[in-house]
């Protein structure tokens, strides 16, 4: 891609260098090559990434006063860290070339788009639909009926069960398992057993979502579960069934989520965080690391960070916890007196 053109789609401005040099990647300073792109957010590494054999470097307009006319390329932009991972993913959109490994297993009736990829083994059942540049890695199975949009990257030893439908651009890493059933039992007390409830809706997500390996999905019950747009979850993550997860929400690894809990827009959730089933956590709430949410629960305030367990605001958490801190220095220094008198009062009592 010419720089003039990438310029163009960061809303960045061009200052020295020529417009009409190509970009082809992004890298670090100290790996880039003559074609990458590299970025600079602070003056300690400006010089380097100046002197790196990159052909541009992405500053802000503070920088760029800084920089003077070395004959590097700059693009000056507002947030260089942004520009740089937004130009990552423009340059990364190669087009995928159309090929269907010999020994994956299409259906006929599948409908693909143009410059759709099948790995090797991989399975594409009945009605599937594969939009134009999607590619589906070694081993992943599609099943009967999923939809997916375009520019889908599904890795390796996915598995995507019938009727599910994902957006455009949606990134599933290797392992990971969406619109399984839910775990929903109905005890009957006379005979001690469970019986399943029925998991027949649908799992739904969002154009620019990012799913992690090893993470797990759940179909809804009767209705849906639904990830909504520009959601990014980690590896190694559980959300149950009837869950809601809205736009932008970022969910760290290993979390799990429990059935009809709704997480508002731009939440963020740490790693190991425990959400009880039917729990709301409102817009922009962060939740610390290993938090928990308790069952019907709901966590309101926006911006506001909860910890702990269960999860309360932050402040109160830290006050709780020097309380407890001074709570056991103070017994410890009671402890040699207690035992003293103790004794005093052995002594007395033989005496």
């Amino acid at each position: 891609m010419r720089l003039i053109q990438l310029a163009e789609l960061l809303q960045a401005e061009i200052r020295f260098g020529s417009p009409e040099i190509g970009v082809s990647g992004v890298a670090s300073i100290a790996g880039a090559g003559e074609h990458d792109l590299v970025f600079a957010e602070d003056a300690s590494i400006l010089q380097e990434a100046l002197n790196s054999a990159a052909s541009a470097v992405i500053v802000s307009e503070k920088l760029h006063a800084d920089a003077g006319d070395s004959g590097k390329a700059l693009l000056v932009v507002a947030k260089p860290k942004l520009a740089f991972a937004r130009a990552a993913r423009l340059l990364s959109h190669a087009k995928a070339e159309s090929e269907v490994h010999p020994t994956a297993v299409v259906s006929p009736d599948v409908v693909r788009g143009r410059h759709v990829s099948v790995g090797a083994y991989a399975v594409v059942d009945s009605g599937a639909h594969l939009g134009d540049e999607t590619m589906i890695g070694v081993g992943a199975v599609i099943g009967r009926g999923v939809r997916l949009g375009r520019g889908c990257r599904i890795y390796p030893h996915v598995v995507i069960y019938p009727g599910a439908e994902l957006g455009e651009r949606v990134v599933v890493h290797a392992g990971a398992v969406l619109g399984s059933d839910g775990f929903g039992y109905v005890r009957d007390d006379v005979t001690g057993e469970y019986i399943q409830f029925p998991q027949q809706g649908r799992l739904v997500i969002e154009d620019d979502v990012e799913i992690g390996a090893n993470t797990t999905i759940d179909r809804g019950a009767l209705d849906e579960t639904r990830i909504a747009r520009g959601v990014k979850i980690d590896n190694l993550v559980h959300i149950a069934h009837n869950v809601l997860v809205e736009r932008d929400v970022v969910i760290a690894a290993q979390t799990g989520i429990s059935g009809s809990s709704v997480i508002r827009a731009g939440a963020v959730v740490g790693g190991q965080v425990g959400i009880g089933d039917h729990a709301e956590i409102g817009e922009n709430v962060i939740l610390g690391s290993g938090s928990g949410v308790l069952t019907h629960k709901k966590v309101k305030g926006a911006g506001v960070v909860m910890w702990g367990r269960p999860a309360r605001p932050l402040q109160q958490y830290l006050k709780e916890l020097a309380a407890l801190g001074r709570l056991g220095t103070e017994q410890k220094k009671a402890g040699p007196r207690k035992t003293a008198a103790k004794r005093n009062r052995s002594k007395r009592n033989e005496d």
